[in-house]
């Protein structure tokens, strides 16, 4: 059984902000999710869990229209070509009576790439099969001109030799699709603004950050714990980033690491896991390596960093009030004999799972009704006698919604 929990509206929280100078371009009005449909895991928090922004294409005359980031696409690749000849081909395209076709930077190069279906990883009732095994983006290696960011059929971005593609003698097949703006881009002169509250705001995206990045290695089930349990910043919508959106943080103009590390504390070079699973190897999860900036995938046991991640759904010109969560604390934390609960909400079920998803308990508080509890003490046997460990705590308000979860630790 998998643990469902609403999702509230992610905008702007109101709070001081300082900037942190970064301008940089947006060409992609919002970010989309990766595509990934299916489940992997009862833990809630997967990248299927979640759907912000979903994939939305359309076709017409060999262009490809993507709804969400509002770019348009070739349909169908120019087929395998030096990097050098991939900028002056898309430079001199001309399709649909457009001539200001271009070679797609990484970012927007990643954006439709659909990590439900590898091999390749596009949709193809929308984009023709071509063989390519990779494609060429518009940026080099930052400390390095003989490579350049590609992404790959597979689903994954990295910097490879240029060498590497048939026409330069090499074994890829590395293909060249261009793209063109349907909208005009947008300077954005402070790139992240740090909300004054432990989070700090992307406008590239839209999206906000834990500013003090978890220094604890996790492996992917206890990184989406963690997320799930985080309460931050007066909100507790934290989730796990999928790899579009942890990939979204590292700029290629940078290295060691690729992620900026003047708007955030605690960023040194690693691996940040991501919400993505692989769907042909289920038992392996995407993550960010910032080294360069490269997205590949481990055994979900490993233990990688974890940097968790809210909101996307909303754009800079339309931000309204947030919707907030009830204020709800659960302490001691850890806990021994007994826990506390104390909620601004009516609660009128509390559920206890174990940090696999298993549910362990099911304690009712009907005898409260709809009133609005101010304290529950509850050392119900189940609790004294549960192992040590963690363990979920999902509360339920009288209309049977998820109004909260926490993840509470058992003392020894």
């Amino acid at each position: 059984m998998k643990i469902s929990f609403i999702t509230a509206i992610a905008v702007a929280t109101l709070f001081p902000q300082t900037n942190i100078a970064q301008s940089v371009v947006r060409t992609i009005k919002k970010l989309p999710d990766t595509g990934q449909n299916t489940s992997y895991t009862n833990t809630f928090g997967e990248d299927n869990d979640y759907s912000i922004n979903p994939q939305k294409f359309s076709v017409k005359n060999g262009i490809v229209v993507d709804s969400i980031t509002t770019l348009m696409w070739q349909q169908a690749d120019g087929g395998e070509m030096l990097f050098d000849n991939s900028k002056n081909y898309c430079d001199t395209f001309t399709l649909g009576a457009y001539t200001d076709w271009r070679l797609p930077h990484p970012d927007e190069a990643f954006t439709i790439l659909n990590l439900q279906t590898p091999n390749p990883a596009l949709d193809s009732k929308y984009f023709t099969k071509t063989g390519a095994e990779y494609w060429w983006t518009s940026a080099v290696q930052a400390n390095d001109a003989t490579k350049a960011w590609v992404t790959n059929a597979g689903a994954g971005i990295g910097n490879h030799s240029k060498t590497e593609t048939i026409s330069a003698g090499g074994t890829k097949k590395i293909h060249a699709r261009c793209v063109r703006e349907n909208q005009n881009s947008i300077t954005i002169t402070t790139r992240f603004l740090d909300n004054g509250d432990g989070t700090v705001l992307d406008q590239l995206t839209d999206l906000t950050w834990e500013k003090a990045i978890n220094s604890t290695a996790l492996s992917w089930e206890d990184a989406i714990l963690y997320c799930e349990g985080l309460n931050l910043g007066g909100n507790s919508d934290w989730r796990l980033p999928n790899i579009k959106e942890i990939r979204s943080l590292s700029d290629e103009t940078k290295v060691q690491p690729s992620v900026n590390n003047t708007s955030f504390t605690g960023v040194t070079i690693t691996k940040y896991w991501s919400s993505t699973s692989l769907p042909n190897q289920t038992t392996k999860a995407w993550y960010l390596d910032n080294n360069f900036g490269i997205t590949t995938y481990d055994v979900k046991t490993a233990t990688h960093s974890v940097w968790a991640v809210r909101g996307g759904t909303t754009s800079p010109s339309s931000k309204t009030s947030e919707i907030q969560k009830p204020e709800i604390y659960i302490y001691p934390n850890p806990f021994n004999s007994h826990f506390v609960i104390e909620s601004a909400s009516a609660i009128s079920r509390i559920e206890i799972y174990d940090i696999a998803g298993q549910l362990i308990k099911s304690l009712s508080n009907d005898n409260r009704g709809n009133k609005t509890l101010g304290q529950v003490i509850l050392n119900d046997e189940t609790i004294k006698n549960l192992p040590t460990g963690q363990y979920v705590f999902a509360l339920f308000d009288p209309e049977n919604t998820v109004i909260s979860r926490q993840i509470v630790t058992k003392k020894p």
